[in-house]
Order: structure tokens, then C-alpha cells, then sequence
């Protein structure tokens, strides 16, 4: 949560709106609100908002949506929820694609808009100690896991140390390095990735150091290789773990003296590259084997990090979706923005062995599969899809050998049967009553008293 946030409440119900400023202003910085769409105009032209919440609907002949519009034209950055009394598809949709960050429907749950704000303001102003903004494009998460992870990278990106990304494959180590690239002094310069993996010597030779004319056959002309192309930049060595011991040698007295030799040249250049590399392996188990250099992995690892995979920090899925989502979108010319709650807990509930990388396919996938506006169950790659079923409805997640089966209803009376019930339909939706009282087919009110009158 970011404790410097300023929070812009924007409603025409003077008792509402001063109630959810009371409900925000110890989570943030500053929350203060107005009621009317003009005096709502005039603040976001003269203020520095990290977020607006702002009803739909508003006694004015500007509504929620013109607010919406007018903060994201003046402020990219700006994070705005909507709050309405009735969410149609319809309603949803104009939102979204009008850059909504979310929306809420009345009457609202303070837990929830609580929950929905600490999400939406992590990612504002995501500054280094130096107060400098750091952006890690396509690098997104609020999972408790990658925050040591992020305050590593904030630390080494401007300085000129070497870093080692670890990780499983597909938990996007490329992207890091990219991160690291852009937020520092070298990010003017080039960022030239090369995959270690699969390359004989030879041709790992002539892409990192090049080759002179008549070098080998095929070599009609000389060729600079990836340390000169680099050269001010940042060369990423992916899979280092997979360089033949014979070539790793070569790399080391590269890395030490900052000189290259192009393989059949005696004309050798000095360089200015700080490597990042990275590596699927245990490179400590690799040395102990002798299949990696102890020497080059010290000097590789000037700094280490370790990305986790997706399944361990599931709350980042939906965030990781959306952004891929409209990547997708710009590249193919889709218009397609919204996902069904239950088709978003299939891929929640999905274990992601292939982790970001797979979940960007995926994503892909079902943009050219859907048929209509929305992407669904049905869209969703089979061998990621698998159902469950609860309280009747289809939801997203595997069979769990755990769920009440008919036979143990017998014997018990209806208020164990429905304490039950309810107390698993919670738990299936992390504590969301607004959502468990639409699974359940009740009302919020009716939900809320039935939580007090079983203890749940």
C-alpha cells in the first residue's frame, strides 16, 4: 500500500462519499472528497492523483465515465474505480475500455474497496530509494513473493555490478533483464539478448565475440558479435548454465579484461558491457559437477536473484492477464476486454507448470477462440481447463477429493447442511460475501446475517 497515495472520492451523495474518505483516509496518504462533477473537473486539472473513485451516476450532466475519461487523458497513470448501482455487460464494458482500473456495485462493502485500493495503488509510483521511478514493463505482481525480489533490482539496476536471474523456465527472466536495462544510466544504449542453449562453441564463439572474413566457411564477410554490438549496453546471456565448459573459459577472459578478439581476427576491441545473465539450473550443483566454472560463476553472479513461479503467487494471474491481454489486443487488432468470473478461476486455480510464458500463450490463445466480446470457459485451452463443481455452478479450480458428497448429508439437519454449505462457498471465494451470496443465489444482507448466526 502506498502511504504517500492521494485518493479523490467523487460523489453527489454527501454522506456516502464523506463515509468512504473515512473508510480510506488511514490507508493512504491523503483521501478527500467532492460532490459534484465540476468540482471533480477542476481537481484533476490542478492535483496529482494517484486514484479517483467516482459514482457512475451523478445529478450533473457529466457522468462517471466523463470523469474517467477526462483523469486518463490528463493523467495516464491515474487509477479510477467506479462505483455503480447497477452493473450491466454493458456498463462493465464501456469501463473497461474506457481504462477503468475496476468497479464496484452498491452498496458497497468497506472490505472490499479496501482490498480493491490496496491492489490499484502498489503499482503507482514505484520508486528507488533515490525517489526516481522504476518500471518494470510486463514485470507486474503484488505477491508478497516478489517484492524482495523488486527491492533487489530497484538496489542493483543503476549501478554497473553483474546479476544473475534464476528461475524456472518461462517465470520471465528476459523480462528482468530488460527491467534492469531500462532503469539504468545504460538505457540509452543497446540490450542484446542471446539464448545459450543449443549452440555449439563455435557458433557461440562467433555470436558473442563475431568473425573476420574467410574465418570459416560461410564467413563472407566480417561480422561484429554481440559484446561489440552491446558495447555501452547490456548484453543478457539466457541459459548460461547450457554454454560448453570449453566456451565458458573464453567468456571469463572476456568478462575480466573487457577485450574481444572476432574468432579468425588478430584485431582485437575494447568493450563496455555489463552482463545479466540467467539460468533455469542449480549453478551451484552444476560447479560441484564440474560442468560449470566456479570461477565464472562468481564473476556472474555479482548480484543474484531468484524469480518464483507463477503458481506460488496466484494473486498476480488477473493483473498478469489483463496485461497480456491487451498486448494482445494491439497486436492482432482485437476488440475483446472482458472475461467471465468463472473462466478467471479456471486460470487462478491452474497450477501454470510453464508459468508466465505459458499464461501469455494461453491468453493468446483464447482471443482466437472466442466468439463474441467476452472470453470464457469455453475459450480457455483444454489441457489447462478443468472443472469443479459448486453449488450447482461451474467454477474454475480441479476436483477436490474433499467437497461434501450426497451421502454425508444424511443424518444431518438442514442448518449443519447449510452452515456447511456456506462456510465452503466462502472459502471457495476467499472470503468474497458479495460474490458467495451470488453463487449461493441470496441476497448480501440475508448472507451477512446467516455468517453471524452459524459463527462463521
Amino acid at each position: 500500500m502506498n502511504n504517500d497515495a492521494t485518493i479523490l472520492i467523487v460523489d453527489d451523495e454527501k454522506e456516502h462519499a464523506d463515509v468512504l474518505v473515512e473508510a480510506l483516509e488511514k490507508q493512504c496518504g491523503r483521501a478527500f472528497a467532492v460532490y459534484t462533477a465540476d468540482d471533480a473537473m477542476d481537481v484533476i486539472e490542478q492535483e496529482k492523483l494517484d486514484l479517483i473513485i467516482t459514482d457512475l451516476n451523478l445529478r450533473d450532466d457529466i457522468n462517471g465515465i466523463d470523469i474517467l475519461r477526462a483523469a486518463r487523458e490528463h493523467d495516464r497513470n491515474v487509477r479510477v474505480i467506479l462505483i455503480t448501482a447497477y452493473a450491466t455487460i454493458d456498463t462493465c464494458k464501456e469501463a473497461i475500455k474506457s481504462g477503468a482500473y475496476d468497479y464496484l456495485v452498491k452498496p458497497i462493502d468497506v472490505d472490499q474497496l479496501r482490498g480493491m485500493v490496496a491492489k490499484a495503488l502498489p503499482a503507482r509510483k514505484p520508486a528507488m530509494a533515490s525517489g526516481k521511478n522504476f518500471v518494470f514493463e510486463g514485470v507486474l505482481s503484488r505477491s508478497p513473493a516478489m517484492q524482495p525480489v523488486f527491492r533487489v533490482l530497484r538496489r542493483v539496476a543503476p549501478t554497473t555490478i553483474s546479476v544473475l536471474i534464476q528461475g524456472e523456465s518461462g517465470t520471465g527472466k528476459e523480462l528482468t533483464a530488460r527491467a534492469i536495462h531500462t532503469n539504468s544510466p545504460r538505457r540509452g544504449k543497446p540490450f542484446r539478448p542471446l539464448n545459450c542453449a543449443g549452440l555449439t562453441e563455435s557458433l557461440l564463439e562467433s555470436e558473442l565475440f563475431g568473425h573476420a572474413k574467410g574465418a570459416f566457411t560461410g564467413a563472407s564477410t566480417d561480422r561484429k558479435g554481440l559484446f561489440e554490438m552491446a558495447d555501452g549496453g547490456t548484453l543478457f546471456l539466457d541459459e548460461i548454465g547450457d554454454m560448453p565448459l570449453s566456451m565458458q573459459a573464453k567468456l571469463l577472459r572476456v568478462l575480466e579484461d573487457g577485450i574481444v578478439t572476432p574468432v579468425g581476427s588478430n584485431k582485437s576491441t575494447v568493450v563496455d558491457v555489463r552482463v545479466v545473465s540467467a539460468t533455469n539450473h542449480d549453478l551451484v550443483q552444476l560447479v560441484e559437477d564440474k560442468k560449470f566454472r566456479q570461477d565464472l560463476f562468481f564473476r556472474i553472479k555479482g548480484v543474484s536473484v531468484t524469480l518464483p513461479p507463477l503458481r506460488s503467487r496466484p494473486e498476480d494471474i488477473p493483473e498478469l492477464f489483463g496485461y497480456f491481454l491487451r498486448e494482445a489486443c494491439e497486436e492482432t487488432g482485437a476488440d475483446i476486454h472482458l472475461i467471465t468470473e468463472q473462466a478467471m478461476k479456471v486460470l487462478v486455480s491452474y497450477n501454470w507448470p510453464g508459468n508466465i510464458r505459458q499464461l501469455r500463450n494461453a491468453v493468446r490463445t483464447m482471443l482466437v477462440m472466442c466468439e463474441g466480446d467476452t472470453l470464457d470457459v469455453r475459450d480457455i485451452p483444454a489441457d489447462i481447463h478443468h472443472i469443479r463443481r459448486l453449488s450447482g455452478a461451474v467454477a474454475a479450480a480441479e476436483t477436490q477429493e474433499d467437497e461434501l458428497p450426497v451421502e454425508a448429508m444424511a443424518g444431518k439437519s438442514l442448518n449443519e447442511v447449510e452452515r456447511e454449505h456456506i462456510r465452503r462457498t466462502l472459502e471457495f471465494t476467499n472470503n468474497n460475501r458479495a460474490e458467495a451470496a451470488k453463487i449461493l443465489e441470496i441476497g448480501e444482507r440475508t448472507l451477512y446475517r446467516k455468517i453471524k448466526e452459524y459463527n462463521l
